[in-house]
């Protein structure tokens, strides 16, 4: 009969753990298993342009924030304005733009009603971006481990991804997470 008590107990006392170290993580903190490595491989169209392709080496040579967003994203639209003066100041930022209505199955958007949103956005709120990759499938954000918008990853003049962050670029993050790591490697340039 104690050995049927204890079995609940010791249950409900893991329970009790998991719950407790819940309380104290940050929902923002994502461990990329990417970091360190280069770029997944990927063949993608320019979102204004489709006849343009990109692939990785478009990584190479130059310090890259890679951004992910989506006009239907509302925290995405609050970064833009910060993402425009971080582009002013010279920093190279790719846009990785997927659109949640876009789907073969369902039809619901056309690639030029798409286009036709992202530049009333970009005009609105300011276009950080030198380009914008059309990531149509996810393909690449499954890849990189994206699980929403807006992320953006540091990517180095190697093609490595050297940082990633879920959430708003802010000048708070930018100055605590991102300044550091990329002066480092546009010094290494």
């Amino acid at each position: 009969m104690k050995k049927l008590l204890i079995l609940p107990l010791l249950a409900f006392a893991g329970l009790l753990v998991f719950l407790y170290q819940g309380l104290f993580s940050d929902p923002r903190e994502h461990k990329s298993t990417l970091l360190e490595h280069t770029m997944p491989a990927f063949t993608l169209p320019d979102l204004m342009d489709t006849e343009r392709q990109y692939t990785a080496e478009v990584f190479n040579g130059q310090v890259t924030l890679l951004n992910v967003w989506g006009v239907w994203c509302i925290t995405c639209a609050i970064e833009l304005p910060y993402l425009t003066q971080l582009q002013q100041e010279g920093k190279h930022i790719v846009g990785l733009y997927y659109d949640q209505d876009i789907d073969p199955d369902f039809g619901i958007k056309t690639v030029a009603r798409v286009q036709q949103e992202v530049t009333q956005k970009l005009a609105q709120l300011g276009n950080p971006y030198a380009f914008n990759i059309f990531d149509v499938k996810r393909n690449l954000s499954l890849d990189l481990g994206v699980t929403g918008a807006p992320e953006t990853f540091l990517i180095d003049q190697h093609g490595r991804i050297r940082l990633h962050h879920i959430g708003d670029l802010n000048p708070r993050v930018w100055n605590n997470k991102f300044a550091p790591l990329y002066q480092q490697l546009v010094a290494e340039l």
